[in-house]
């Protein structure tokens, strides 16, 4: 596995549940038998005459309440869950279960049952000295006040996990991290896409799936050692078949090279937010499309998502490139401000189109993003206008609302670079 892989493989262990989960029961573990070590070393007035049984009752309260805890804090995670898929996106599904809070809570949950059973096992067995057991009931004393701090602050998370302003502020936050990394690198370091000659040799998908990210740094490693120049093709985001080019070789690679290529593009099942700046736009608007529709009739949600996309695109426009090519034998093609306007804006525009408040919305959030971009984004954002325009103005039988709309487009269009 290539270093970038292996960072990729840590840092996606380190949001999954189970891996909290197994490391506080193994440290819970630790920490309950080394009393039978720790005690001998322990001043003898630490000797204290606590009473086995006492140790021993407190730790199956313990117990008996995390378990419960455990399984409670289980049954309201997986309904945040399905709550987010059913009512907002299942894209948002795969941030939730990163959520570093509920995975504290729930492992430190389970670490401490975990802490309690072991601890009930080794007094039943006289596995402690007079010290030990002093050393676990003193231990036992700590993780109750990990506990309580614990579930405090996850009974304060549970207020808003789940809800519909949080899944939105997480998809807000992962697509503003991911449009801005593209917006500072949008080739990824490499030179910008040129023709490819038609010598070039393909490098094909082996799956079918999408392409969840790429290491660029391997890519150009491979490229240098093999003395050619790689197109890529297949940017992150893009759905592949088998034998989809992913890239293509200018000059003579072998097969170690050809491999080296392929495995830095990471194809998976499921889109993610790491590298794919089109994805935190279409989750914000499936959000307000889905909020559109007959069953929820909520344009206030909506309308919060074009707010979100329009925070978005704001930094997405004002952000300053780095022009600097650190791997010159790459060449990478950008995602086009047409497919980041569509991803965010067509769906809205469409399940919104018999909505007054949201064709106007739509509008002027257009009007502002034309205020602040350059000549040929300008030129984009009048054209996005005017598409949806066209979809408003077709659902909307009052002629004073389709006026109303026509207005704001009239006034989008004509904004000027502030």
């Amino acid at each position: 596995m290539q270093t970038s892989g292996w960072r990729t493989f840590i840092a996606r262990l380190a949001q999954r549940i189970w891996f909290r989960l197994a490391l506080f029961a193994a440290l819970a573990l630790t920490v309950s038998l080394l009393g039978r070590f720790l005690g001998p070393a322990l001043p003898d007035a630490w000797a204290l005459d606590f009473g086995q049984d006492s140790v021993a009752t407190i730790l199956q309260i313990l117990a008996s309440s995390m378990l419960a805890v455990t399984t409670f804090s289980l049954t309201v995670m997986i309904s945040a869950y399905s709550s987010a898929a059913a009512q907002t996106t299942p894209r948002a599904t795969q941030l939730l279960l990163a959520d570093n809070t509920s995975q504290n809570a729930l492992a430190s949950f389970l670490g401490s049952f975990v802490y309690a059973i072991v601890g009930i096992v080794a007094l039943s067995t006289s596995y402690y000295g007079e010290k030990g057991r002093t050393l676990l009931f003193l231990g036992t004393l700590v993780v109750i006040v990990i506990v309580v701090a614990t579930l405090v602050r996850w009974i304060h998370h549970l207020q808003n996990f789940g809800r519909m302003a949080d899944v939105l502020d997480r998809v807000e936050k992962s697509a503003h991290e991911t449009v801005c990394a593209y917006a500072a690198a949008p080739t990824l370091g490499g030179a910008p896409a040129t023709d490819v000659p038609a010598s070039a040799r393909a490098i094909r998908a082996q799956q079918p799936g999408c392409v969840t990210g790429i290491a660029v740094a391997a890519l150009a490693q491979a490229a240098e050692g093999a003395g050619v120049v790689v197109h890529v093709d297949a940017l992150p985001g893009v759905t592949v078949g088998l034998g989809t080019p992913l890239a293509y070789v200018e000059g003579f690679a072998d097969d170690d090279t050809v491999a080296a290529i392929r495995d830095a593009f990471r194809v998976e099942k499921h889109r993610t937010f790491e590298q794919d700046p089109r994805l935190g736009l279409v989750a914000l608007s499936e959000i307000g499309s889905r909020a559109l529709s007959p069953s929820t009739n909520d344009p206030g949600t909506a309308i919060e998502a074009l707010n979100a996309i329009q925070r978005v695109m704001t930094d997405l426009l004002m952000a300053e490139p780095d022009d600097d090519v650190t791997h010159p034998t790459l060449r990478v093609p950008t995602v086009s401000l047409e497919d980041l306007i569509e991803d965010a804006l067509r769906p809205l525009a469409r399940d919104g189109a018999g909505i007054v408040e949201v064709g106007l919305r739509v509008q002027r959030l257009l009007g502002d993003l034309v205020a602040i971009a350059g000549p040929h984004d300008a030129s984009v954002l009048r054209s996005a206008s005017e598409r949806a325009e066209q979809r408003a103005t077709g659902g909307l039988p009052d002629e004073g609302d389709r006026v109303l709309i026509a207005a704001a487009a009239a006034k989008a269009r004509d904004r000027t670079r502030i």
